[in-house]
């Protein structure tokens, strides 16, 4: 006979031995002083920097957005009041999908109420339905990709991270008569690396396959309007289904795809994952809305989110904090143990009143541990300055490898 709560217990006791257990922060961002928060431990409360937030235009305290949210709840109320079938397509929802057709140059486009979901629900449905059916997935692609790919029951093959060569020598085996999809991410979220676009697109013309890329780390920060590294290479158009996020740049919740009419309307008649769910309150897509619209225009966020990385970047150098660099606006800052990295983070909260959170297994390979670091345009130079110097102070005292 089983043992319900024993199970649970060994489980969550492995865990925590491996020093893979998670712990969430008790936050509350203060607004208009962002990156700062309110850290509740329990009953002291303090003020605390988040290096760590993928609000990573700080568009969730923009004037503009508040008030549009504001304006959208004393207009329509708090929730939506149902499914997007049955009374719960607002307005806002139309107009953000509108303006998401307009900023990924697509036919159509659909809301979800997460980026997980839209990736979940949107990859299963193709996978189940399409005849004969193929996935090459890199193997590196999110989890929420890899669920929607794993209950689709389609056939999967898994392509070396960001490799042409290995994903042609896969594509070749296929039947030309079956379905394929290619999915992939253009900025992989833990390494802050790009993937070979355009080369994807060329072999996905080659073979007759559908792409799927996932920009939910790219769109609001790369190209000219921040819709993506699909936009900043010129290949938009080439890609059939693009997915993102509402919850990231454009600093609210909810995801989405765009494409073709028809395959949108065939993903909006037939995607469980988006029918039988209420839809995302109005004062949601309002907010996004308003993102947008202001990031498609104006491109100070990103150049001054840029100018902070780049110093940052600088700094950890000349110190050998050791640290991943592709180009992009992510800082892995490698530790290498689950223990260690736990230990880390915990040491600049309580010393420095530094929030960075530990990224341990599963979400990133044993032996690869880290401190997740995403620069916003509002930290300042003294907030880098006092981040490299609560590293420093962590790596000595903790005994962690420097770069050579």
């Amino acid at each position: 006979m089983v043992n319900y709560n024993n199970f649970f217990n060994d489980n969550l006791k492995l865990l925590k031995e491996e020093g893979r257990y998670r712990t969430f922060a008790d936050l509350e961002k203060i607004a208009g002083n962002f990156p700062k928060a309110l850290n509740y431990n329990d009953n002291n409360v303090k003020e605390v920097t988040v290096w760590c937030s993928n609000d990573y235009l700080g568009m969730s305290q923009n004037k503009n957005v508040l008030s549009e949210m504001s304006k959208a709840i004393h207009k329509v109320g708090a929730g939506s009041g149902g499914t997007r079938n049955i009374s719960g397509t607002n307005h806002y929802h139309v107009l953000l999908e509108r303006e998401l057709c307009y900023l990924h140059q697509k036919e159509s486009a659909l809301l979800f109420n997460s980026g997980y979901l839209a990736n979940q629900a949107t990859l299963s449905t193709l996978g189940k339905n399409l005849p004969n059916c193929y996935f090459l997935s890199d193997e590196k692609n999110h989890a929420s990709m890899i669920q929607g790919i794993k209950h689709s029951n389609a056939k999967k093959i898994i392509f070396k991270h960001n490799s042409v060569n290995d994903l042609e020598d896969k594509l070749k085996k296929i039947p030309t008569e079956d379905s394929k999809i290619i999915a992939f991410e253009s900025v992989y979220s833990m390494d802050g690396d790009f993937s070979p676009i355009k080369s994807i697109v060329g072999l996905a013309k080659k073979y007759n396959a559908l792409t799927y890329l996932d920009e939910v780390h790219a769109v609001g920060i790369y190209g000219k309007r921040g819709a993506g590294v699909a936009e900043k290479m010129g290949v938009m158009k080439d890609i059939d289904i693009l997915q993102g996020t509402l919850a990231k740049a454009f600093g609210v919740m909810g995801g989405y795809i765009s494409g073709s009419k028809n395959l949108i309307d065939y993903i909006r008649s037939n995607a469980s994952g988006f029918i039988f769910t209420t839809s995302l309150p109005p004062c949601i897509a309002a907010g996004a809305y308003t993102a947008m619209r202001h990031l498609k225009y104006s491109a100070h966020e990103r150049e001054k989110q840029f100018e902070v990385v780049k110093k940052l970047k600088k700094e950890l150098s000349n110190v050998n904090i050791p640290f991943i660099d592709h180009q992009s606006h992510i800082i892995p800052v490698i530790i290498g143990d689950a223990k260690l990295c736990k230990t880390a983070s915990q040491k600049l909260l309580d010393d420095f009143n530094i929030y960075v959170q530990p990224i341990n297994y599963p979400t990133v390979p044993k032996g690869t541990e880290r401190l997740r670091i995403t620069p916003t345009p509002l930290h300042t130079d003294e907030m880098i300055k006092k981040l490299v110097k609560g590293l420093q102070s962590v790596f000595s005292n903790l005994n962690i490898k420097l770069a050579a």
